[in-house]
């Protein structure tokens, strides 16, 4: 039957319910998963043929040859060599084998700057050097990736940068602890040149290893342009970048408060701390201490006050930097203490005299005592406050955090936990305790080390960041000139509060591992004070020391001095932030800075945003002369199932390569026991994975994890990871495979690809699978290109589970087994070969490996050069004349009334539900009648009827059949053997009436509300009237129906 031209009214209620139709389809899409996750588990119990298998099936089996479904072995970077017959079923670590090391040894990830194609380039976050592939990674490699397959096989000149951080605190850490454990030695035992020298070892003998391990998920990289941030490329452009930034006035020296690790022994980021909520009176374990150490508690003592004028009491939750307290502050409007204004107190351990400053920024004088201490070398407010008064800056702190000479002999040598105790004893007997409470409080512990931070005064190198944030700002603000987009767009409110509030950056720590500070001091002979960097004018800043020494030489002309190169070394994060630049060889004017930046999107996680995303626009801004990247697409952060946060002692972390190639229950116990948990926090570990993880992780493949991964990706800022869907995407993979299996055996060894597809010649099948491919091709790369990788992914998963498997495969069945027509063989081999070509073409960026290897099984055209590999082949785009609206219509028509057949046959007995049964369709309106007339064939095999009658509303409803109202216009029976129990049929249809009732009341309230005519517009009032003509109508086949199961049973 020729299909008619849709009105625009049609066309328009098409749309309308395909919108409607997506939640429907990933509802469906969820439980399917499931499904095939359930499926898997099942299958895995076994795989040997059971002894209820036909006798001819096993006959086939003794005659295979078994050695005929194994892969011959490849040598490495060789193409692979395939099985003459493809296994039965999907295993992905036999898929997985050999593709990528080809893939690489063939250049297909190699970019060229001298091409013609329009780049696209994306720079890999650098992992740190220390670091395994952890689930964070393995998202971000399979976001980038899709990407940049897609872009690749899209006509694009794509670079994918490799690279790793030098890491660092996080690297030194590694190494300090190797050497205890292996030569009971410090690193200051070693001294800093061995030390470097013992870092460099380690690095170059385990460091890269997660370079490696991206391999195995499939990331095609560059791995040509592989990078490390310490190379010697990457430190050029570190001191280039340093010279020219404090040559335009924005580095400069200060002594300022910063975040202090004394493990470490060095200034820390804020992103390396964490911050502990702390309720109430709490003793937590410190590294370094034996006993554990109270916080959480507010203690107050008195100030004698000088002149025999009384006492005035103060609270703090660190009693030992008392020692350091240079005033007190009160509120100058405070009526208590106006009598004090100018006078002073006396420090009791010490003598020193301590101003009485009046500070409305600072004191509250309803909170407490209205009285403050005030320790400017050691809190940040108070070091404002110093600064606004003039005090003294008292530093009490050793580097490793004991007591200085500054804290007073009683007190010298003291951890500084162990004075806070000896303090407060102390000033017990001094009778100036006034006693102590619970107080609830933040503290700042260092993610590296678990060291209590310690605000503590120190010269440092900053950054002044001001003119280039405010860059960075309008880059992505300024409407009339924007240069950079954030996606989504929920964090450029987060983006302008960062820079519009910005702090000038602290880029030096006290690290030997990292790039030395590129400054020499210049210690006069005249110099009274000899302590290197006594005075801030005699730093010179130069490239090297020849450089340095000539720059001295002018600065300091006439004088002795010597140079002294600034031991410390540069924060990780300012050779992280020049990135972009770096990579592509920068200072010098490469050809791949001139062909690659800008680069074209950054991908990272939405925690960095400032640390790096920030810091790498005003470095690329400032030095690159333009933004580093145009968009920036800020992925989720992962947690478990239930929406915890992955964490060691919970036992929830979950390492992709153990979900790739599987891993027992014991194997997840033994990876927690070679930890470092304590034994409460091990049994704890232990008992969530076996509540997650009853019967481990099995083996799911880099595809699975990959698709499973991006798809995750529409969960706002959090994934909450199901290993069950991961599982559930490892036996889609098998859904595939056997599609392809299918289709080998149906197109035969000599079959040819077709050059051109005619669909108006094609059965119906053929036209409607190839215009629903069309449309999840548009919506494919429509959501790829808008970053909404969770939509890519639903529309090719959808179409091929949905439409091709589900549907097409079964409706073209019948022309394999019958000789009765030639021509819609062909037609319908022809269009299987399509689809799969194409299908396998628009996976591959989600799913690389187990598509190369099905790809190349598909047979090629003979009239033209196939491409080596899936990887270069052109990404598929809508072929225009395969579109036909109205064979959608029709199919959606036929899959009603199929879905109504096999939801009567799911309510029969179990042994019943695999007999074929004669179907009937009844229809109200002729077009209804001639479109199911004309698909009598499609709906029989899909439904698997015996035999399919389609009824007018003039005949006669058949009887002893169960019946369903699929729509208005459509009716289903199914015959039952036997009697039917009428009251049962009738109770069931009695519940469909009452939804479709209570549907027409809400929608009758809505349209006789007051108002309705004049307030809605004309348009809705329309969709309505036709939803109420529907609704009504419904309600007559359903009322009909009922007639005829009572007329059935002779009532």
């Amino acid at each position: 039957m020729d299909s008619r031209e849709l009105t625009p009214e049609e066309l328009e209620k098409k749309k309308k319910k395909d919108e409607k139709a997506k939640e429907k389809e990933l509802k469906k899409l969820k439980a399917a998963q499931k499904a095939e996750a359930a499926k898997l588990q099942a299958q895995q119990a076994s795989n040997a043929p059971k002894s209820g298998k036909k006798k001819n099936v096993k006959r086939e089996a003794e005659d295979e040859n078994p050695e005929d479904y194994i892969d011959p072995e490849t040598s490495v970077g060789e193409k692979k060599k395939l099985s003459c017959q493809m296994a039965k079923t999907f295993n992905p670590s036999a898929v997985e084998k050999s593709w990528y090391a080809w893939w690489e040894k063939s250049k297909f990830f190699e970019a060229d700057p001298s091409s013609s194609k329009p780049p696209f380039v994306i720079v890999l976050p650098p992992p740190n050097v220390t670091g395994a592939l952890h689930i964070g990674h393995a998202l971000t490699a399979a976001i980038q990736d899709t990407i940049i397959r897609w872009r690749r096989m899209s006509g694009y000149n794509t670079l994918w940068v490799p690279g790793t951080d030098h890491a660092g605190i996080a690297t030194q850490v590694v190494v300090e602890k190797k050497i205890m454990r292996e030569r009971k030695l410090t690193r200051h035992d070693v001294g800093r040149e061995s030390f470097v020298a013992e870092v460099w070892k380690w690095k170059n003998e385990y460091g890269g290893t997660i370079l490696k391990q991206l391999r195995g998920l499939g990331a095609s990289l560059d791995w040509s342009r592989e990078c490390f941030t310490m190379d010697e490329k990457r430190s050029r452009a570190v001191t280039e970048a340093f010279l020219r930034l404090y040559k335009a006035g924005l580095i400069y020296r200060d002594l300022r408060l910063v975040n202090w690790d004394c493990i470490l022994r060095t200034a820390i980021s804020d992103i390396e701390v964490d911050y502990v909520e702390i309720k109430e009176r709490t003793p937590l374990r410190v590294p370094g201490y034996a006993k554990p150490v109270e916080f959480g508690v507010l203690t107050s003592f008195a100030y004698p006050l000088e002149g025999g004028l009384g006492e005035i009491v103060v609270a703090t939750t660190r009693v030992e930097t008392m020692l350091g307290d240079t005033a007190i502050a009160i509120h100058p409007e405070d009526p208590r203490y106006t009598h004090l204004h100018g006078k002073f107190a006396i420090h009791p351990f010490n003598g020193r005299r301590l101003p009485i400053v009046c500070d409305a920024v600072l004191v509250d004088m309803n909170f407490g005592t209205g009285c403050v201490k005030i320790t400017p070398a050691h809190d940040p407010n108070d070091f404002e406050v110093g600064k606004r008064h003039n005090l003294d800056f008292i530093n009490i702190f050793t580097d490793d955090g004991k007591i200085n000479s500054n804290g007073g002999p009683e007190f010298v040598g003291m951890p500084r936990f162990e004075a806070r105790v000896a303090l407060t004893e102390a000033l017990k007997e001094k009778a100036l305790y006034r006693g102590d409470k619970n107080n609830e409080m933040r503290l700042g512990i260092c993610s590296r080390t678990n060291d209590v931070v310690e605000p503590l005064i120190k010269p440092q190198w900053y950054v002044n960041c001001k003119s280039m944030a405010q860059q960075a700002l309008d880059a992505v603000m300024d409407d009339t000139s924007r240069k950079m987009e954030i996606v989504p767009k929920q964090y450029v409110a987060e983006w302008k509060r960062w820079l519009e509030n910005i702090r000038d950056w602290c880029v030096s720590r006290q690290l030997w591992w990292g790039h030395r500070i590129p400054a020499w001091y210049a210690k006069l002979e005249d110099d009274e004070l000899t302590e290197l960097g006594a005075y801030n004018d005699h730093w010179v800043v130069a490239r090297n020391e020849e450089e340095a020494q000539k720059e001295a030489s002018r600065i300091f002309a006439g004088k002795k001095f010597e140079l002294s190169q600034d031991p410390d070394v540069l924060d990780t994060w300012f050779s992280a932030g020049l990135f972009p630049l770096s990579v592509l060889g920068w200072p010098d004017d490469t050809d791949d800075l001139k062909a690659f930046y800008p680069t074209s999107v950054l991908e990272t996680g939405h925690d960095i945003l400032f640390f790096w995303v920030a810091r790498m626009v005003m470095l690329g801004m400032k030095l690159g002369g333009d933004v580093p990247f145009r968009k920036v697409y800020l992925h989720p952060m992962i947690r478990d199932a239930h929406g915890r946060k992955m964490s060691k002692s919970l036992g929830n972390v979950i390492d992709p390569l153990e979900v790739i190639n599987g891993i027992t229950l014991q194997g997840l116990h033994k990876r927690l026991e070679e930890g470092n948990l304590d034994p409460n926090e091990l049994k704890t570990a232990k008992e969530g994975q076996v509540k997650d993880f009853p019967n481990g992780i099995p083996e799911c493949g880099a595809d699975a994890l990959r698709f499973a991964l991006v798809s995750y990706t529409a969960q706002s800022d959090k994934i909450n990871l199901d290993i069950q869907r991961v599982v559930g995407y490892r036996q889609w993979c098998n859904k595939l495979w056997n599609a392809i299996r299918f289709a080998m055996s149906k197109l035969g060894d000599d079959y040819t690809p077709p050059t051109k597809i005619v669909p108006d010649v094609m059965p119906f099948g053929c036209k409607w699978i190839l215009s629903v491919l069309n449309k999840a091709i548009s919506k494919t790369v429509l959501s790829l290109e808008s970053y909404e990788f969770s939509d890519a992914t639903t529309a090719v998963y959808s179409w091929w589970q949905f439409q091709l498997c589900d549907v097409f495969i079964e409706v073209i069945k019948p022309y394999f087994a019958s000789n009765d027509s030639e021509s819609a063989r062909r037609h319908a081999q022809d269009t299987l070969w399509v689809c799969l070509d194409n299908g396998l073409r628009l996976l591959h960026p989600f799913m690389p490996f187990v598509t190369e290897e099905l790809w190349q099984r598909l047979p090629s055209r003979k009239d033209s050069m196939r491409k080596e590999s899936i990887v270069i082949c052109e990404y598929p785009s809508p072929v225009e004349c395969w579109t036909n609206d109205n064979v959608e219509l029709e199919m959606d028509m036929v899959e009603s009334v199929v879905k109504s057949l096999r939801s009567l046959r799911s309510t029969l007995a179990p042994k019943e539900r695999h007999e074929r049964r004669a179907a009937y369709v009844r229809c109200r309106l002729n077009d209804a009648y001639n479109i199911i007339k004309s698909h009598e064939l499609e709906i029989t095999t899909l439904a698997t009827s015996s035999s399919l009658e389609v009824l007018s509303e003039s005949d006669d409803a058949p009887v002893g059949c169960k019946v369903d109202v699929v729509n208005e216009t459509l009716s289903v029976f199914l015959k039952l053997q036997g009697n039917i129990n009428v009251e049962a049929e009738r109770q069931k249809l009695k519940k469909k009436m009452e939804e479709i009732e209570k549907q027409r009341d809400s929608l009758l309230k809505i349209t006789s509300a007051s108002g309705y005519q004049e307030k809605v517009p004309a348009h809705i009032r329309e969709d309505n009237e036709a939803k109420l003509t529907s609704l009504f109508q419904e309600l007559l086949s359903f009322e009909e129906a009922s007639e005829q199961l009572e007329r059935a049973s002779g009532k």
